[in-house]
């Protein structure tokens, strides 16, 4: 049976059981949703099992589509990491770049990946963004070459590199009361309405553990799951929060977020690159962690991601009054 599988039929049944969708997987492959249903069946009929049922509009797996996909996946992997494992023999950096990174570095990672790729444009990268939960639970599976995170677990065995500092400051609408005024005690900030990441955030962590050390609690008034959601309530007027620079480029530029002149912030932490202690990098991965490393200070500070923030930073551009925004 297993002599008659193709990989191009693996290929479009993991996009397919991927996305739980024919119409995506073709998409993704640029092929025709007819030529991925046809292989997919193909495929069902050399194993003699459905691997795919349809019920109302939800495309499920079967018990032998589950088994049939786990093992579609280990083998695409280890063909991926051949790949690699060959360029390493001839001394290229090419190949597959596998990463995940925390929801707060999707703002600068591409900027590395792009000019990294300028150098080596065979390198394929591929980039996961998700919370700091799961990148741990892909860092714990050896899922990747590496993950980007600003705080590090103390119960794993970790091999550690900084390569950029990450200023977390105030954030506020720039209508906010609090706007104008310098050197805001944290008493005063904490009695605001705050914005927060979920339980676990690295960012929501660091700032309560800033408030807890001056004897404060913060209470969240929303919990939100992503940074672009918090910028956008914030804007909207429901709060302010705690947010990396990184991540702020735009609004300030257009001038719709202002960055409050609070005692004690901005926060300077740290962006680093980890992986299990003892894994071999291939010679891509090592050579943009190298890269990571070397670039990381000097393309954070031309981009103004760790630029020293003058008091009572606002934005540059004038904005419409939207009313007191983010007073309990």
């Amino acid at each position: 049976m297993i002599n008659h599988w193709t990989l191009q039929q693996l290929r479009l049944f993991e996009a397919v059981a991927r996305h739980r969708s024919y119409t995506r997987a073709a998409e993704e492959l640029c092929l025709t949703q007819p030529a991925v249903h046809i292989q997919v069946r193909r495929l069902e009929e050399i194993v003699g099992l459905p691997l795919i049922e349809r019920v109302g509009k939800k495309l499920l797996l079967t018990r032998a589509g589950e088994e049939v996909y786990a093992a579609t996946v280990a083998v695409l992997d280890q063909l991926r990491g051949l790949v690699g494992e060959i360029a390493d023999m001839k001394g290229k950096v090419a190949g597959p770049l596998k990463m995940a990174v925390v929801t707060s570095a999707k703002f600068f990672m591409p900027h590395f990946l792009g000019l990294f790729v300028q150098e080596h444009p065979d390198v394929a990268p591929q980039l996961t963004v998700t919370n700091r939960a799961r990148v741990l639970e892909r860092l714990a599976d050896n899922v990747d070459d590496f993950v980007v995170m600003g705080q590090i677990p103390s119960d794993m065995d970790l091999a550690v590199r900084p390569f950029m500092d990450n200023l977390l400051v105030v954030v506020a609408h720039p209508d906010h009361p609090l706007a104008r005024r310098a050197q805001i005690p944290l008493e005063v900030v904490v009695r605001e309405r705050f914005l927060l990441r979920e339980a676990g955030s690295g960012t929501r962590m660091s700032a309560a553990q800033m408030f807890a050390e001056h004897g404060l609690d913060v209470e969240p008034y929303m919990e939100l799951g992503s940074s672009e959601a918090i910028k956008q309530a914030i804007m909207a007027g429901l709060g302010i929060s705690v947010l990396a620079l990184s991540s702020l480029e735009l609004e300030l530029e257009a001038g719709r977020l202002v960055i409050l002149d609070v005692v004690g912030f901005p926060l300077h932490r740290t962006w680093y690159a980890v992986h299990l202690h003892g894994k071999h990098l291939g010679l891509t991965a090592s050579t943009f962690l190298d890269f990571l490393v070397k670039e990381g200070p000097d393309l954070g500070v031309r981009k103004g991601w760790v630029a020293e923030l003058q008091p009572g930073h606002r934005p540059r551009t004038p904005q419409k009054r939207l009313g007191k925004a983010g007073r309990r």
